[in-house]
């Protein structure tokens, strides 16, 4: 069985133990808490709070925040004011609720049964800040957090600039790997591009809570740069340290921090957020055909508002700025001598520019099959593909058992060897995994292959391979508020037309 389980399961039974033993003390029945909604209806009673309250208690999200209230008001009713007591009961409500109910010295008092204690006005502050922090922390970690467009790799779908609301519960949230950490921040201290936000001391193996839903094909999706294991600090996440590696050679890059600063590791939940749409789930796959996707060997469907490079050649006349803005080309343009553009467009775009009487043609640019990228995964030449040429490859799926050799090794041995915790080897023409030798495998997680909709400046699958499951923070599910970073406030800053815009 899950550790997870047998801790959530232990957790609630002590907690509801705890709750019992009170119950009893405050003169009610202690079974009263095992009926779901009437034990709520009871413990506002217990604690002296209008009913009214009982609706909050309904209400997801919200009822999270009222029980944490609750619990703080029947330590109250033992006499803990201290905003430590109150902080150990929040946190560890499995101990310190039996420990309440089960010590002969605690004893219950009525609700006005006592003087009110006084609060300071500095403890009331200190109060507000710690419940805020608390609750903040929690929706951030189990619930919903804000991130921010930084790149235009999602473009058209999401424009740098935009804020977005990520859910966490639509595929389950993830216990942190890392829950010794500085509140609101990602993997670096405020103030510092070096110190890190997080300590290592208790560091917990992963597990997902369940979720509303499963990651589905086109869904676009917020996760855990999966090269990010390993970084230099100068460039953090901007360059691939193992594309690094793999161009310059380890020695080069850990012996000159002048040029690449200090190699360090991150745990997952501490790596680079990246947002991409989910082309294939586990099991799927997925081949690049002069750029057109093939999911199970049909073309993807509904994804989204893609856009690649062109070549656009005009009758020698330039194309106005405003114009291109008007037709939403945002990616400054490469021109030649000749009046020709390569320009990013979408195929909105495309049929706006054949409006122009100066355009006389618009070509797509395709690498030929067989033209291989050394930066494109797997790395190898044996598998001669680029962005535009790419594949067949096959996502990993949890208990799917797959032949391995020397030929499809380089697809899995990232997976098998660094997300899934195994010693492979390669010796004397053979695989070894965990000192055996090996020709089959069968994978622990399930991976997921990730694109951006701006498929020509797209850092993503195509260049480090699967992504998986651990990795994966939530889905992106609203564009609350929408920012121009080259506009005014005045002058268009604001995209009015995309907030509160559901992500599709």
């Amino acid at each position: 069985m899950n550790l997870y389980l047998i801790l959530s399961v232990l957790f609630t039974v002590a907690t509801f133990a705890g709750l019992w033993g009170i119950f009893t003390k405050a003169g009610e029945a202690g079974w009263k808490i095992l009926v779901p909604f009437y034990n709520l209806y009871i413990w506002l009673q217990i604690v002296r709070k209008p009913l009214w309250w009982f609706i909050f208690l309904l209400i997801p999200f919200i009822n999270v925040f009222v029980i944490l209230l609750l619990i703080v008001e029947l330590l109250k009713c033992f006499k803990k004011y201290g905003l430590g007591e109150q902080a150990v009961g929040v946190l560890f409500p499995f101990i310190y609720l039996p420990y309440l109910a089960f010590t002969p010295a605690e004893k219950f008092y009525t609700p006005g049964s006592v003087p009110a204690f006084r609060k300071t006005a500095v403890r009331e502050w200190v109060d507000a800040i710690i419940f805020a922090v608390i609750a903040a922390s929690i929706i951030r970690i189990f619930f919903f957090e804000a991130y921010t467009i930084p790149t235009s790799s999602m473009e058209k779908t999401l424009l740098v600039g935009d804020y977005l609301v990520v859910s966490k519960v639509s595929y389950g949230p993830r216990v942190p790997n890392t829950p010794l950490s500085f509140p609101f921040v990602h993997h670096t201290l405020p103030l510092s591009e070096t110190a890190k936000s997080y300590l290592e001391w208790i560091k917990l193996p992963y597990y997902r809570f369940p979720g509303f839903a499963t990651i589905k094909n086109m869904d676009v999706v917020v996760f855990n740069y999966p090269d990010g294991d390993t970084l230099s600090t100068k460039y953090q996440s901007n360059i691939s340290y193992h594309q690094m590696v793999r161009k310059l050679g380890r020695d080069v890059i850990w012996n000159d921090p002048q040029n690449y600063g200090e190699i360090i590791s991150r745990p997952v939940d501490k790596r680079e957020n990246f947002i991409k749409r989910c082309i294939g789930i586990a099991g799927d796959s997925i081949r690049i055909a002069d750029r057109k996707v093939f999911i199970n060997g049909q073309l993807e469907k509904n994804p989204g508002k893609r856009q690649w490079k062109y070549i656009v050649r005009t009758d020698g006349n330039p194309i106005n700025t405003m114009n291109l803005e008007k037709l939403g080309i945002t990616e400054p343009p490469q021109t030649d001598n000749n009046g020709n553009y390569e320009l990013t467009l979408s195929d909105e775009a495309i049929a706006g520019l054949k409006q122009f009487s100066n355009i006389k043609s618009i070509d797509p640019e395709i690498l030929p099959k067989g033209l291989w990228d050394p930066d494109i995964f797997p790395f190898d030449s044996a598998y001669r593909w680029n962005v535009d040429n790419f594949g067949p490859i096959w996502v990993p799926k949890a208990g799917v058992t797959i032949k391995i050799n020397l030929s499809n090794i380089m697809l899995y041995k990232r997976a098998i060897g660094v997300f899934e915790g195994n010693d492979l080897k390669i010796r004397d023409g053979k695989i070894y995994i965990n000192g055996k030798e090996s020709d089959t495998y069968t994978f622990k997680m399930n991976y997921y292959w990730m694109m951006g909709d701006n498929r020509h400046n797209s850092q993503d699958s195509r260049y480090w391979g699967f992504v998986p499951e651990d990795h994966v923070v939530g889905k992106a599910s609203l564009v609350w508020l929408s920012l121009d970073p080259n506009k005014s406030l005045f002058d268009g800053k604001i995209r009015w037309i995309k907030l509160m815009h559901l992500v599709k």
